[in-house]
């Protein structure tokens, strides 16, 4: 491995070969993801009518996701992780190609929507396999002491591609339909494997550490319940986003609230992204130092807040601007939350606990989502996200009374 310049260099990271290949992995596959999620919303909100359906998707995924993460962290500690990610970008790539050609065929109806479904059930296997998988890959492409600057960057980028992702899905379904979209997207996918496949790869002395069967692959679990810093951060993105995400209505807000159609939405779907990037580089020069634990409180606090003000907006401009905010003070949470993780947890368990940190991010973004539909059936698009926009507030009021260390956390090294 390269090694790397001083600590304060902003761009250490970037300077490992291998890591800056992973950057251009992550780049393209989350531009796909992005752009596949605005074609997807779009097709099925104008098919249906039913924001229920847009929640469905997110239960689509979200169930085999969370049923086979844990022993895809378990995977992650034990084989060659750059093969693992590998395969399940295959089956990724397989998915985005069938979507295309149901598109193509022009097969999706109110009586064919199971066949969306089930593609995206398959997809959210492949993404239980591949999230924790590329966590725990990502730190062993750079040395310790720069996994904060590393973890920096792999949100810029992701938090960018997310940004230009939906803004090209949305002017790329507005101008040449929803073919030509699905057809980007397995092209992206299919240059992230080739970018993967150029990372070295790496041989895993410690796999083999730790117990086996049932008892190893709840190691990770064991170890996250150790951690009383690492549990709150995390069941503070859990809760929080679980009720407080409003990305599954946005097609409802933009067909019906806001009037902007396809690119509009493009345009909302990125703005938290967009927000998230000006967060990412400042913190890339600017990390934080001191009062970590009451950043990300705080940065939960007003992610929520943001929420409830985009669910009142009227305003399309308003709109973009309190989502871009809300993904400044999301990012805030990311790159915290990811630091814990890879700071606190052995190398030989990277994979586990981060297939633990992956049940609760696909718990509080899938089901999220499938929530939001459900609440969104129920009482009507608005008041389902404003009031799951105060939720995070009484959630950081929980969080911050229960686990004292978190609040009075200073430094994370």
């Amino acid at each position: 491995m390269t090694t790397p310049p001083g600590p304060h260099d902003p761009y250490a990271a970037l300077r490992v070969p291998d890591f800056r290949r992973f950057i251009l992995f992550l780049m393209a596959q989350t531009l796909a993801t992005m752009m596949q999620a605005v074609v997807v919303g779009w097709q099925l909100y104008q098919v249906t009518r039913d924001p229920l359906a847009l929640g469905l998707v997110g239960l689509a995924e979200a169930v085999p996701f969370i049923a086979c993460a844990l022993p895809a962290g378990q995977l992650a500690d034990r084989l060659d992780r750059r093969r693992v990610c590998l395969a399940a970008m295959i089956v990724l790539t397989g998915c985005a190609t069938a979507l295309w050609a149901i598109t193509r065929a022009d097969l999706l109806r109110p009586d064919t929507t199971w066949m969306v479904y089930g593609i995206i059930f398959v997809s959210g296997v492949a993404r239980s396999f591949l999230q924790p998988t590329r966590t725990a890959l990502a730190a062993d492409l750079v040395p310790r002491e720069l996994y904060v600057n590393s973890i920096t960057w792999r949100s810029s980028t992701w938090q960018f591609a997310a940004v230009a992702g939906p803004a090209l899905g949305g002017l790329l379904l507005g101008l040449a339909g929803a073919t030509v979209t699905h057809a980007a997207a397995s092209i992206l996918l299919a240059l992230a494997w080739v970018a993967l496949f150029r990372v070295a790869t790496r041989l895993y002395p410690a796999a083999g550490e730790g117990a086996a069967g049932l008892a190893g692959l709840l190691e990770g679990v064991r170890f996250v319940r150790t951690q009383p810093v690492l549990l709150g951060a995390l069941t503070l993105d859990l809760f929080s986003v679980l009720f407080a995400g409003a990305e599954a209505l946005l097609p409802v807000f933009a067909a019906d609230i806001l009037h902007v159609g396809a690119g509009g939405l493009g345009v909302l779907r990125a703005a938290p992204a967009a927000g998230s990037v000006l967060m990412s580089v400042y913190l890339s020069h600017r990390p934080l130092r001191g009062r970590m634990g009451r950043a990300l409180l705080w940065s939960v606090v007003c992610y929520g807040a943001c929420i409830t003000v985009f669910g009142l907006s009227t305003s399309f401009l308003l709109s973009v601007l309190v989502l871009a905010a809300s993904g400044m003070f999301d990012n805030v949470s990311v790159v915290l939350r990811s630091t814990l993780l890879q700071t606190l947890t052995p190398r030989h368990l990277l994979g586990r606990v981060a297939a633990v940190n992956a049940v609760f991010i696909g718990s509080s973004n899938e089901i999220g989502a499938f929530e939001s539909g459900v609440a969104a059936r129920l009482f009507g698009v608005v008041p389902a996200v404003v009031v799951g926009g105060i939720v995070p507030a009484i959630v950081v009021g929980l969080i911050a009374w229960r686990v004292p260390a978190l609040r009075r956390l200073e430094q994370v090294t």
